[in-house]
């Protein structure tokens, strides 16, 4: 099970960092992304990481604004969203993959949060 929370309305150029819990022994294991999505489009990527925390990739759109980072002690990974922009506004999503690798596509991930929703104004 994975829970979101740090969501909210913040001002353009503000930050904001996301948490997402997750349940169960093998949370060390398992790579784990964040994606968003706004209505009527689809789920998009924004940043993965591998079971121990030293690997990242991130969507160009956040490359250099967005931070994902992870403690395996605690079952928590984060995404710290800097100098957000309007069009950063959307539900976010904490996904977990039952392998290591991170991976960019959503459809390699088994497990999902609820999401949260992340509003950016201008």
């Amino acid at each position: 099970q994975l829970v979101e929370s740090g969501g909210g309305s913040v001002q353009a150029g503000d930050s904001l960092t996301l948490s997402c819990a997750g349940s169960g022994r093998t949370f060390s294991q398992n790579a784990l992304g964040w994606f968003r999505q706004v209505p009527g489009k689809q789920r998009s990527f924004v940043g993965t990481i591998n079971d121990l925390g030293g690997t990242a990739f991130y969507a160009d759109s956040v490359k250099d604004r967005f931070t994902i980072s992870r403690d395996n002690r605690k079952n928590i990974v984060s995404l710290q969203m800097n100098s957000l922009k309007p069009e950063d506004t959307a539900v976010y999503y904490c996904a977990a993959r039952r392998v290591p690798h991170p991976g960019v596509r959503s459809e390699l991930y088994e497990y999902w949060g609820r999401g949260i929703q992340v509003t950016v104004t201008s």
